[in-house]
This record gives C-alpha cells, sequence and structure tokens, in this order.
C-alpha cells in the first residue's frame, strides 16, 4: 500500500485505454489493499459528460465489462471518488483549481499523477498547459507511447517534457514491460546458474521475438492510418523485449542499473536494414473503418536486428509482430547452435530451443533430444513444459496496468523507458521509415507474407504452433 494520498489526473478518461484498462487497474488496486488510504481521481478530456454521475456510470459500465466478480462496495468506493472537469490544450484552468481543491482536501502530503493518454499529436499542447497551469512542479506524469512518430518528432517531445519536468518526473510507460513474464526474464536469466552462461552468441543460433495477434485493427483504423504497426509494435514493445534480452547482467536490479544495461543494448543496435524487413496488410484491412481505399500502411512486421556486442555479434534477433494473424502469443524463443553428435543420425538434427512464453501466467519450454522409446539407440525431440502460475496458483500476478499504476505511486522507474532508450530506438528505425520495404498482403488467419515465414538463417521461424 502507498501511504501518500494520491490525486489521479486521467486525460483521455473517456477514451477506450481508460475504459479497457486504467479504471480496471485502479479497482484491482483498491480491491488488494493497494491504494493510499485516501485519494481522488479526476477524469479529464475535450468533451465532458451531463454530470459526474453519468460518468461514474460509464465507468461501472467498464468495471463490469471488463473485471471479472466485481466486489460492489469496492467498486462504489472508487466511484465515489470520481469527478471529471473538462480541459484542452488550450484552456485548463478548471482542471487546476479541481486539482488544487483536491490536495487541499487530500492534505500537505498529497502528491498528483497525472496520465497522458492523449494522441501524439496533441501531447505537447496538453504538457505547455499543464505548465502554464503549474500542475507540474511536483507531479509524475505518465506519457502513452508511442513517444513520437519518428526521430525528429520523438526528439522535440522530449524538448517539450524537460522543458517543465525532471527526467525523474516522466514514466514512458510500455504496458509491455508491465507484464509478469517480461519481468521473468530476468528471474530465468539471473536467478538460475545453468541458463546464464549459456545466454550469449557462442551456444545461441538466433533469438527470435513474436508478437503476433488474431484480431484486427477492432475499430482503430484512424490510428492504425496514422501510426501503423512498424511504429506502434517495433519501436515499442519488441525493442523493449530485445532489451531485457539482450542486455548485460546489471550491478543491480534496481532501476538504474537495469536501464543503464537496457540503454547499452540500444546503442549497440545496428540501423535496422529496409532489404531484411517485410511489411505485409491483412486482406480486408482497407474495408475497416477509417481505412483510406488505396491505403499502404503495413499491418504486419518482420525484420531481423544485430546487436553488435561481443555476447550478440553473430546471433540475429528476429522481430515479428502483425494483426489478422494465426494465433495471439507473446514468445521469445531461443534457439541453440545444433552441436548434434553422429552418434544418432539425423534423428538429433531438431536443435534445442528454449520458448519463453510471456502471458500474465508465464510459461516455459525447453524442448530436448531424448531416446525414442522401443529397441533402437534412436532419438526424438521432446518438450519440457513449466507453467510457473501452477507452481504457486495462490499467488495471483498484477495485470500490466495495475503494476505500472502502482510503480507510478511508488516513484519506481524500473519497468519504464529512458529519454536516452527512446532517442536511440528511432536512430535504429529511420532508415526503415525512411525507405520502407514494399507492403505485401497475406490472408488473414495466416502468419503473414510468405516471404517473413521462411527468413534467411538455418532453422527458420519458431511458429507459436510447431
Amino acid at each position: 500500500m502507498t501511504s501518500a494520498p494520491q490525486v489521479f489526473v486521467l486525460f483521455g478518461a473517456r477514451g477506450d485505454l481508460a475504459r479497457r484498462k486504467l479504471f480496471p487497474g485502479l479497482y484491482r488496486l483498491a480491491a488488494a489493499g493497494r491504494l493510499p488510504g485516501d485519494y481522488a481521481v479526476i477524469g479529464s478530456g475535450r468533451h465532458s459528460p451531463e454530470s459526474d454521475d453519468e460518468f461514474r456510470k460509464s465507468v461501472r459500465s467498464a468495471l463490469d465489462e471488463f473485471v471479472d466478480d466485481v466486489d460492489d462496495a469496492t467498486a462504489e468506493e472508487l466511484l465515489g471518488r470520481l469527478s471529471f472537469t473538462s480541459s484542452s490544450a488550450d484552456d485548463g484552468s478548471e482542471l487546476a483549481e479541481a486539482v488544487r481543491a483536491a490536495r487541499e482536501r487530500l492534505g500537505d502530503d498529497a502528491r498528483t499523477l497525472i496520465y497522458l493518454s492523449v494522441p501524439p499529436d496533441a501531447m505537447q499542447g496538453m504538457i505547455g498547459m499543464l505548465s502554464h497551469e503549474d500542475l507540474t512542479s511536483d507531479a509524475r506524469v505518465v506519457v502513452e507511447k508511442p513517444f513520437g512518430t519518428d526521430l525528429q518528432s520523438s526528439r522535440e517531445l522530449d524538448e517539450a517534457l524537460k522543458k517543465v519536468l525532471s527526467e525523474e518526473q516522466i514514466f514512458r510507460i510500455d504496458h509491455f514491460l508491465g507484464k509478469e513474464a517480461v519481468q521473468n526474464i530476468l528471474a530465468l536469466r539471473f536467478a538460475n546458474g545453468v541458463i546464464e552462461p549459456l545466454w550469449n552468441s557462442t551456444y545461441l543460433e538466433s533469438v527470435q521475438i513474436d508478437v503476433p495477434e488474431a484480431g484486427g485493427i477492432e475499430g482503430r483504423g484512424g490510428f492504425y492510418e496514422s501510426t501503423g504497426c512498424f511504429r506502434d509494435m517495433i519501436s515499442t514493445h519488441l525493442a523493449q523485449v530485445l532489451g531485457f534480452i539482450a542486455m548485460e547482467p546489471p550491478e543491480s536490479l534496481d532501476s538504474v542499473a537495469v536501464r543503464d544495461e537496457v540503454a547499452r543494448v540500444f546503442a549497440a543496435l545496428r540501423p535496422f536494414d529496409p532489404d531484411r524487413t517485410t511489411f505485409g496488410q491483412y486482406e480486408g484491412y482497407r474495408d475497416e473503418d477509417g481505412v483510406s481505399d488505396d491505403s499502404t500502411v503495413e499491418t504486419f512486421v518482420a525484420l531481423e536486428v544485430a546487436v553488435d556486442t561481443e555476447r550478440w555479434r553473430g546471433t540475429p534477433f528476429y522481430l515479428r509482430t502483425g494483426k489478422g494473424l494465426a494465433d495471439t502469443r507473446r514468445t521469445v524463443t531461443l534457439t541453440f547452435r545444433n552441436r548434434q553428435s553422429s552418434y544418432f543420425g539425423d534423428g538429433a538434427d531438431q536443435p534445442n530451443q528454449l520458448v519463453l512464453e510471456l502471458s500474465d501466467a508465464p510459461r516455459v519450454e525447453f524442448s530436448v533430444n531424448a531416446k525414442r522409446p522401443g529397441p533402437e539407440l534412436a532419438v526424438l525431440p521432446v518438450q519440457m513444459h513449466l507453467n510457473v502460475a501452477e507452481q504457486d496458483p495462490g499467488d495471483i500476478p498484477l495485470e500490466a496496468y495495475e503494476r505500472l499504476l502502482l510503480d507510478v505511486m511508488r516513484g519506481d522507474q524500473l519497468l519504464f523507458t529512458r529519454a536516452d532508450e527512446v532517442d536511440r530506438i528511432w536512430q535504429a528505425c529511420q532508415p526503415i521509415l525512411d525507405s520502407p520495404p514494399r507492403v505485401a498482403t497475406y490472408p488473414q488467419g495466416s502468419w503473414g507474407p510468405d516471404e517473413a515465414v521462411t527468413p534467411s538463417g538455418p532453422s527458420g521461424w519458431h511458429l507459436p504452433d510447431d
């Protein structure tokens, strides 16, 4: 539980993210006793509901839709602390007055947590308004990705933030890092002496980070037309997972040491090569609401990435993500170099693989070769499975936004992105933004364009249903 009273200011409070993630996250924190003893939640946006009661009804509807078995008493306690005050980049005076009144009511030690769930083109204007209304002096400000749309816009956004906030006040949120399983990467590597010595190019042939999604763009046509899959996923989620996979062992697991090592990974990224990148668009994308009839926006990306460090030189990282694919997964596959003996002939040509399923209930699979039952000394590939949640079924993992909101209240920046990381990722991405590859079409329910299913490399892609 965080002791200091909090004033939560949620911009975009009537939007999809707030409905699906932020209010359910606050509810779960309240249900678990992880919110402070006293707090207030002020929703804001350009278009206000008719009344606070209407706003509370819409939030309750979201809780009923996205939270299992809502406890009425907990929900009513949360709803009783909600209010809505309209604001815009041009006028935030009423919001500023509402925040000041809430802080006075909560006491001298109250803190302000501002969550900016606004489109990239509105971000700088809102930051300027917050500064003008003196709402940033001691606030913690959460900035939702994407952090700009290219290198230049990301630098402009960072400059706007740094004019009114210190780096310690800025929490650049990438909810993928809040997932229990992504953090399990750290535990798997650094808490197991049998694994860390093998986590390098001497033993690993390739590393694949796979985030396929079976669904389409789900009503986000306007957003996807302006952003695309590469900006939405590669420059954010998949790059951050790559940083955790490829980092050197930090001196400690505090936010400074870990983020220093992740930043060193990004500094060692070779610029992404358009010739080693595949763009795709699922059939039927152009029929989606808000999508141009002749759109060439990519809904699928696969690319090969090189991390130019002694640990990883010679081991490619394959990143793949997209909409309308055969399954929804969050999978990291580490393929070991095949050092098979001639003892078993062709029966042992299947490489060993360590597969990490980055779901909320993390799973680990290790493929090895074992003796085939029967009279002959022959081998066959078998899988060893570890379901982490089954080992301690009473321990319920925190949902990503639940964890990240809690970390902001605590001031813990471990799972948040630092400015130098963002800048370096955009530097690596810029060649593809400058010269994007041709967009190929692919059927919904497939694994993407044919050229992405079998890239170069001895083992090719590991597909989640292999």
